[in-house]
């Protein structure tokens, strides 16, 4: 299957980020079926993956990062090429023309915009994997839904520690104190798992989703919902995702959300758009009517956020409500993610490499949605979208 490729597995370099491309299980499955695989040192440190669980798997250790790129067919990441402060250089120059990178690129988020149209220029053939549709061929390489699994929950985590309050009710010689209000905007995977975590905590949970599927499941989930108005022929995309509304009502969602926001103890932001900018939805002056000492986590801040005042990979007091952008929050809980990540980007490498070579099929359905740049152009339509080409 991967017969004289070079697989290249670099540390990753975001602050935070200790997640890793690839496990020693598929190192191993990826050795086997005739792969040479180069991993960085320490690349696996962060999820408790150490150099000698690689080489014992297969792979060979490399200390020159530099060196990894130029050897390699196939750059497995799972954040997208940032600037290398080790080595005074952007990651995307760190490729050469003719390489392939598989990653998390979120392309049509407009802070990537710029790299996305670097590693066009570099002749890079990149796909993102929160591209990968929602379809039952391409579950087992579906890592959006598998970190949306992990992100929802530790949000909630993220939010309830800086929260300026109890969670749950707390009943005491002095009184009982009322439990938190959390809101979770976009009851996708992310959300409900949000949903869930906060119900454990003993919270009482609001959801808000235009798509009445999602809603139903919040509400077995034993949450709330809050109706924004916006009917079910507008909300509902392609394969029953939601899909961009029109100004008018991407208004009218907002001017009804003001209420549900302004009550919230803890907001979970988590509305997506596959391939999409993400929907911006909460504007500033809703943050203002928000309690001092709330909470909020814009998940959504990898495709640009949901809220006007994230800081995109900061942690930031505004009006008094602590705003949460980070990026990786995967990233926090690395064992799980990581075991997860690894096992869906090899399964899809294993679909797009044929005897030694990637097949691009861009007819088929898992190849165009996750194609982003290729033969010196941008080619994600998202993408294209978002930056008017």
């Amino acid at each position: 299957m991967f017969h004289d490729v070079i697989i290249g597995i670099p540390k990753e370099i975001m602050k935070g980020e200790n997640r890793v491309a690839a496990s020693p299980d598929t190192v191993k499955k990826m050795v086997a079926g005739g792969a040479r695989v180069l991993v960085e040192t320490m690349a696996g440190v962060g999820s408790f993956f150490s150099d000698d669980d690689f080489k014992a798997a297969g792979a060979s250790i490399e200390t020159n990062v530099e060196s990894l790129y130029e050897q390699a067919h196939i750059i497995l990441k799972v954040k997208e090429p940032l600037f290398h402060e080790g080595l005074n250089k952007h990651e995307v120059n760190l490729f050469h023309p003719g390489q392939y990178l598989i990653t998390f690129l979120h392309p049509a988020s407009p802070v990537n915009h710029e790299m996305i149209k670097n590693l066009a220029m570099m002749d890079v053939t990149s796909f993102t994997l929160d591209g990968i549709p929602r379809i039952s061929r391409a579950q087992n390489m579906d890592a959006l839904t598998s970190m949306s699994t992990v992100a929802g929950y530790k949000s909630v985590l993220m939010a309830a520690n800086r929260l300026s309050k109890f969670v749950p009710m707390i009943g005491s010689a002095v009184g009982v104190i009322k439990p938190a209000q959390v809101v979770v905007v976009g009851a996708g995977v992310c959300g409900l798992q949000a949903i869930a975590t906060a119900k454990r905590l003993g919270a009482v949970v609001t959801a808000v989703d235009i798509r009445p599927d999602a809603c139903e499941q919040a509400k077995s989930l034993g949450s709330n919902v809050w109706d924004v108005g916006v009917p079910a022929e507008v909300a509902i995309g392609q394969g029953g995702y939601a899909q961009r509304l029109p100004d008018e009502w991407l208004n009218k969602e907002r001017e009804n959300l003001k209420e549900a926001v302004k009550k919230a103890d803890i907001l979970i932001l988590c509305a997506l758009i596959p391939g999409k900018q993400a929907p911006l939805l909460v504007t500033e002056d809703m943050v203002k009517s928000m309690a001092n000492g709330s909470s909020i986590v814009d998940v959504a801040i990898d495709q640009g956020g949901n809220c006007a005042c994230t800081v995109p990979g900061k942690v930031e007091n505004v009006h008094g409500v602590t705003i949460d952008g980070t990026k990786n929050i995967p990233g926090m809980v690395p064992t799980s993610s990581t075991w997860m990540f690894a096992q869906n980007i090899y399964n899809f490498i294993a679909y797009v490499v044929k005897d030694g070579k990637i097949e691009l099929n861009r007819e088929d359905e898992i190849i165009a949605s996750s194609l982003t740049t290729y033969k010196k152009e941008i080619v994600h339509a998202g993408a294209r979208e978002a930056m008017n080409l």
